[in-house]
């Protein structure tokens, strides 16, 4: 196990209250996901046993002041680093110090933020997998073909994929959808993202067709108590996991000739680049795609510039 991950080594109770203590803090006062808060309690756990491991100081909450230091935090990230711990890893266990010095400091734990001039690595920047226009309509294609017969199963399939597509949202935001959040008359869903945020994200024709053949048909041929005011449910009524959607996704492309395997999330980026290169303005992408920042929108204006200097390179005869 790593210096920063959890393991069943045990801290003293009255730290384990402390870290109780900071994640109701996320949950309720920064409004972090369940996920976030359980990654932040990890890296934040491995962070105090290195602590108490290296020098004792480290037995109480009283303790943090002298044993929570800027050089401390540096030596816990440089043994990761050394037991070569991802960047991406790095980055997130920089946020959590950081985010864990802050509420220290503000609860009166610390008498200084020490985290805040603590570097995170430059993550790399990877550009996502995306699906040309053809392959989308052929995937797309692939999903109703096999919704046509009718078969519940199917036509959910049809409408996680279009909707993952027409939409751009998360697939964790598509299994939470109700069927309340569908305004059919407006064709808009209303979704809940990351900081319990909402936002309405409009879908087209093709999407509205397949709600409405999966609303009057396929839905209530599976819907059982199970089922509450779920949108979208499993084959056995409950709501629908988002790895079930993955599951989906996957094997619809995996079915499509001349279609890479793919993910929920790379039909976001799917949708979102074929967005912008059909002239879509990036602050509106930002608002659909539900990004805090135009910055994390702006990494999809590189894949279409890539894609413009593929087509020119494979079809200019002096490129």
């Amino acid at each position: 196990m790593s210096a920063g991950g959890d393991d069943e080594t045990d801290l003293p109770v009255h730290l384990e209250q402390v870290l109780d203590d900071f994640v109701e803090h996320l949950l309720t006062g920064r409004s972090r996901s369940a996920a976030t808060a359980r990654s932040y309690r990890s890296d934040v756990r491995g962070l105090l046993r290195q602590l108490a491991r290296g020098d004792g100081r480290l037995t109480t909450a009283a303790d943090l002041g002298s044993a929570l230091t800027l050089p401390a935090l540096r030596g816990w990230l440089a043994d990761q680093v050394a037991a070569g711990a991802a960047r991406s890893t790095i980055a997130r266990r920089v946020a959590a110090a950081r985010s864990f010095s802050t509420w220290a400091t503000r609860v009166g734990l610390l008498s200084v933020d020490v985290a805040a001039r603590l570097e995170a690595p430059r993550a790399r920047r990877h550009l996502p997998e995306v699906l040309d226009a053809a392959q989308a309509g052929e995937t797309l294609r692939t999903s109703e073909l096999a919704a046509a017969e009718g078969d519940p199963v199917a036509v959910r399939d049809r409408l996680v994929v279009e909707l993952l597509y027409s939409c751009g949202v998360r697939v964790a935001e598509l299994c939470g959808l109700d069927v309340d959040d569908v305004d059919p008359e407006r064709r808009l869903l209303r979704v809940i993202g990351k900081g319990d945020r909402e936002r309405s994200v409009p879908y087209g024709v093709p999407a509205a067709r397949a709600l409405r053949t999966w609303l009057d048909t396929a839905r209530p041929a599976l819907a059982n108590s199970r089922s509450g005011p779920a949108l979208l449910l499993g084959a056995r009524g409950g709501r629908l996991d988002p790895r079930a959607a993955r599951r989906i996704v996957n094997e619809v492309s995996a079915a499509t000739p001349g279609t890479p395997r793919i993910s929920p999330h790379a039909l976001r980026h799917t949708s979102a680049t074929h967005l912008l290169e059909g002239g879509a303005d990036l602050r509106h992408v930002q608002e659909l795609l539900g990004h805090s920042t135009p910055a994390t929108t702006q990494i999809y204006t590189h894949v279409s510039a890539e894609r413009l200097r593929a087509a020119y390179r494979g079809a200019h005869p002096r490129a």
